[in-house]
């Protein structure tokens, strides 16, 4: 019905602006990366293991499927180490930026796994990305770190991407991220084990701002929007979810904007250079659903 696709097409819109709000709320709090992602990874497990229970989830799966979820559960903590690791290095603009990369290691990743050949345009537009992403760090040499951190963390969210797929379309979407987030939180509590971060004694005295951002940051942020995201899909295209994905960099970078101020404030070049990859984004995205449309019009 046209009301519910616009309905969940706006719901879609919000879900990305939540998306696009992580990066702000990453800056916000006066943690460091390791300890953020742990909270963050252990709150939400904690508020989706209630969910479990409540809708009485599956959570009985074979051995090489849990094996499988706690191998993408690892990879989504590395992603987000890294990604909360370049916004403390760098900032927020910069990360986001860098993150626009994503769909096109995506691009590589997916013929590699799923033995499908490889797309000319996709290595153009991945080409004009790389362009982009040589004009960032031609004029940023002072967030090198936080530039390589947050490329690091597109192609891990990548790879996380490109293997979740085998498991989303033939699992419950709420089962599959109770494990990984769990599994992710587990790794990193060994860590903090072994390097004993956890006996110090300021490892858990947080600011009462910081409480605040991080139980929005794994409620609203990623226990809800990862759910809600998987809900619309029922009633809106994958290509529309995917290009409509693309725009978390821009509401992300105009939230940082308003609300941290100078310290967003980057050079022109930044901007052409972060424009550049957003294009390429974009213009893939489009090509991949107007050829969706010509398949589906001679199908029928």
């Amino acid at each position: 019905m046209p009301n519910d696709k616009l309905k969940n097409y706006l719901h879609l819109h919000l879900i990305v602006f939540i998306w696009g709000f992580t990066a702000v709320l990453g800056a916000l709090i006066s943690i460091e990366a390791i300890p953020l992602v742990w909270y963050r990874m252990t709150l939400a497990t904690v508020i989706i293991g209630l969910y479990v229970l409540f809708v009485k989830a599956r959570l009985r799966f074979g051995k090489t499927t849990i094996f499988g979820f706690c191998f993408a559960g690892f990879l989504i903590a590395l992603h987000w180490l890294c990604f909360f690791g370049a916004i403390k290095a760098s900032n927020v603009s910069i990360t986001l930026a860098v993150m626009s990369t994503g769909a096109f290691f995506t691009a590589f990743l997916e013929p590699l796994l799923y033995w499908r050949r490889i797309v000319w345009y996709e290595v153009i537009f991945g080409f004009l990305a790389m362009v982009g992403l040589y004009i960032i760090f031609d004029v940023e040499t002072e967030y090198t770190m936080g530039l390589l951190l947050a490329l690091a963390a597109s192609f891990l969210g990548a790879l996380f991407t490109v293997i979740n797929g085998r498991y989303a379309v033939k699992y419950s979407a709420t089962s599959i991220t109770f494990y990984e987030l769990g599994f992710g939180a587990l790794c990193i509590s060994l860590y903090l084990l072994y390097s004993g971060d956890f006996a110090n004694s300021g490892f858990f005295e947080l600011s009462t701002a910081d409480w605040w951002y991080l139980i929005l940051l794994a409620s609203v942020c990623t226990a809800y929007a990862f759910i809600a995201s998987v809900h619309v899909m029922k009633w809106i295209s994958p290509f529309t979810v995917v290009l409509t994905v693309n725009l978390e960099p821009v509401y992300g970078i105009l939230l940082a904007l308003v609300i941290l101020g100078d310290s967003e404030q980057m050079s022109p070049q930044f901007y052409y250079g972060a424009l550049l990859i957003l294009a390429a984004v974009l213009a893939n995205g489009f090509i991949k659903i107007r050829k969706s449309r010509k398949r589906t019009a001679q199908g029928s």
